[in-house]
């Protein structure tokens, strides 16, 4: 399709043509409204979060107009009568001014609560979807790595912003924060000082908060989510495994009308959900909490939900300390802050580039994967989830405790535990699971799926009838990509020259992570096309590197690639 032959709309043409003539950005307009959005609904997961990050501007300008980032202290005459005459800051005073006698400001309030959790919530989720599908491959590490560097300023930006009104619980997360900045070997004093202004709770936090809550980590989240969607439509989208979707095209709906109106639409329904949230579930009654005070503290206290993890391993870690040329080094609050995020998120942003190096595969990749067909990729991510899972469980292990009668101290050790133990399990249980799916598809591709139909053989033995696959199902079923096998560690050509890539230390361990990247289930194509066809390989000459697993059916003979380079027959061979 050329550019003449999109035809623009009336409405459109006359301030069109008035802002070409100005500015020549029709083509470039043209050219946008073109854009191919796939229709597969995980795609939407991004845009649950782009839509609550503007629902998050709009009330918090709102809120802004209002509030007021003092922490001078006052006496409270208000609408809120059971705290009438109690001494307070002008943040806690101003917050329930905001709650009680603003025109719709509890409402506001309460909206701009949930839509800061419902957009963690959706990063999380959306990240989880990238991950598991492979969509961070080449060429998109870029666009991963600024979807990371968003998570990590939500969870600033969030712990700021709940801690704005300075009341008891926030409070308590202040003190909390501050700890930790005093953990940091050698710097960590001055920086809180700084921040602080003084020392606890000082009288410069709630304004410095306020600036970087307001300015400067809303416009560094404008500018990186600017620069994530204009990637996105430079690069295109990813897109599911499905009948004409290869590596060289885009399938879906142009953006005008199809998707301009499907996008409005989901920001509506986001928007409504969020507001009957707000309505009918109350978040954060500050006035049930009270002012803060440095000499009180709340039971059962945990903060959002996004900032659980770090409370539960605050919580988990024994005391440990050094004392080093007289100087006392904690490690008590300084790790629980830097190993559950270093794990994840700096995990998370190496996890692209070491899965290229121990696979060798550098081509670029706009199909995703299925996870089951990734299952150590697949097994990492839910141990991570599991990781964060115990953490975030054990930031409420009072409560834990309490409702089910356990002591304190037993809830912390099962966590220390469970915080080894149970990632470990989830990746070898969730391996076993993917191998164990892709068993299934290599089934279905061989003799097809099960219809129900029960027939009497003239022996007098019953079988049930299998039908072929149909064309959109072989297409997902045959999309599987085999990473390339490298030489294992040790192993010589014919005269004798070890492989480049397996020497040395580094080489035996890029041997042994390529052998865990390419354990899979390879089917072999028989040509018959009735029930008993699959390629099972990805890139051309990978699939004589790795054996089969059959199904006991004659025509395909089976045996699996294992982590050590060996291959094992299966009944079928």
């Amino acid at each position: 399709m050329s550019d003449t032959d999109f035809d623009i709309p009336k409405a459109l043409s006359g301030t069109g043509g008035w802002l070409d003539d100005r500015f020549h950005g029709a083509r470039g307009l043209r050219v946008f409204m073109r854009k191919v959005f796939p229709d597969h609904w995980s795609f939407m997961l991004g845009e649950i979060a782009l839509w609550s990050f503007v629902i998050l501007l709009l009330t918090g300008t709102f809120l802004s107009l209002f509030f007021v980032p003092s922490t001078s202290q006052v006496a409270y005459h208000g609408s809120y009568v059971k705290l009438n005459g109690i001494r307070m800051s002008e943040a806690f005073q101003s917050t329930l001014r905001i709650s009680f006698d603003v025109r719709g400001g509890l409402l506001i309030r309460q909206i701009h609560h949930w839509a800061a959790d419902l957009f963690m919530a959706a990063l999380t989720i959306h990240m989880l979807r990238v991950f598991f599908t492979g969509a961070y491959r080449k060429p998109r590490e870029i666009n991963w790595l600024i979807g990371i560097v968003l998570f990590s300023l939500g969870l600033i930006e969030g712990l700021f912003g709940y801690s704005l009104p300075d009341d008891q619980l926030s409070g308590a997360g202040l003190r909390i924060f501050e700890g930790v900045l005093q953990g940091i070997p050698i710097v960590g004093t001055y920086l809180a000082f700084f921040l602080f202004g003084g020392p606890f709770p000082g009288h410069d936090i709630v304004p410095r908060m306020y600036i970087i809550h307001v300015l400067l980590i809303p416009g560094i989240l404008l500018a990186l989510i600017t620069a994530h969607l204009f990637i996105m439509v430079h690069q295109k989208h990813t897109q599911m495994p499905a009948k004409e979707n290869t590596e060289r095209n885009v399938t879906g709906q142009p953006f005008y009308p199809y998707f301009m109106a499907k996008g409005g639409a989901w920001f509506f329904f986001i928007f409504a959900a969020i507001v009957l949230l707000a309505t009918f579930a109350q978040i954060n009654p500050i006035w049930l909490y009270g002012p803060y005070s440095p000499v009180a503290i709340s039971s059962a206290s945990q903060p959002d939900w996004y900032m659980g993890i770090l409370e539960g391993a605050l919580r988990m870690m024994p005391a440990w300390e050094w004392n080093f040329l007289g100087h006392t080094v904690t490690f008590s609050v300084f790790i629980p802050f830097a190993l559950p995020l270093g794990v994840i998120l700096g995990g998370a942003a190496f996890w692209p580039f070491f899965e290229q190096w121990a696979t060798g595969d550098k081509s670029y990749h706009n199909i995703n994967d299925r996870p089951r067909n990734a299952p150590v990729r697949t097994g990492i991510g839910i141990a991570t989830v599991v990781f964060y899972g115990v953490l975030w469980v054990e930031g409420a292990n009072d409560v834990v405790a309490s409702n089910l009668q356990i002591p304190l101290y037993t809830v912390t050790w099962i966590a220390r535990v469970l915080v080894i133990v149970a990632p470990a399990l989830a990746f070898y249980i969730t391996r076993r699971v993917c191998l164990g799916l892709q068993r299934k598809d290599e089934e279905m591709l061989l003799h097809g799926y099960e219809t129900g139909i029960i027939r009497q053989l003239p022996n007098g033995e019953f079988i049930e009838v299998h039908k072929p696959v149909n064309e959109e199902a072989r297409a997902v079923l045959e999309a599987k990509q085999v990473p390339a096998l490298m030489p294992a560690a040790g192993s010589e050509d014919e005269n004798g020259v070890p492989a480049p890539s397996a020497r040395g230390a580094m080489g035996r361990m890029r041997a042994a992570a390529n052998r865990a990247f390419t354990e899979t289930i390879v089917v072999e194509a028989d040509g018959h096309g009735n029930g008993h066809h699959g390629n099972g390989h990805g890139p051309e000459g990978a699939g004589e590197e790795h054996a089969a697993v059959g199904a006991g059916d004659a025509d395909a003979a089976g045996q699996v690639s294992r982590g050590d380079g060996s291959e094992e027959g299966s009944a079928g061979s």
